[in-house]
């Protein structure tokens, strides 16, 4: 596996669970928290080198979720505490700031580019979500079998 990989899971595990520290999750899932952002971000960088930024980040927004659906059940607590830390490696926040700091130099052209990209990827982001909650509740129970 390529070691700079590696490290960005690190960093986005290391960065979720900051998230979740300052969203208060309780202690106990921090290191779930810090996986799901750490996977959702490393699927994010293996598919983004074959598609859009928008179309890896809804991959990876999908992976999210439904790793957030599925740590949710089985430690029986509200999906938010997982998903609000886990999402946040994909939000684009660098996107945003560009777009600002191009519209206050009076890039226009260029902070409608950015801006429009930052908006595409906001939606992808939306839309996973919505398709992850679309899936039944039994596919994230435990099969007694």
């Amino acid at each position: 596996m390529n070691l700079r990989l590696i490290l960005e899971f690190g960093a986005a595990f290391v960065g979720t669970i900051a998230f979740a520290l300052l969203f208060q999750v309780p202690t106990c899932y921090y290191q779930y928290c810090g996986l799901i952002g750490g996977c959702g971000w490393v699927l994010y960088k293996l598919v983004l080198p074959f598609s859009t930024a928008p179309m890896a980040t809804f991959y990876a927004t999908v992976l999210v979720i439904f790793l957030s659906r599925l740590f949710a059940v089985r430690k029986q607590c509200p999906v938010t505490v997982f998903l609000i830390a886990g999402i946040f490696p994909l939000v684009p926040g660098a996107g945003i700031y560009w777009t600002a700091y191009y519209i206050v130099t009076n890039e226009l052209e260029v902070a409608g580019q950015k801006g429009f990209m930052t908006f595409k990827i906001a939606v992808a982001i939306v839309l996973g979500i919505l398709l992850v909650f679309e899936f039944p509740q039994k596919w994230f129970q435990k099969r007694t079998h």
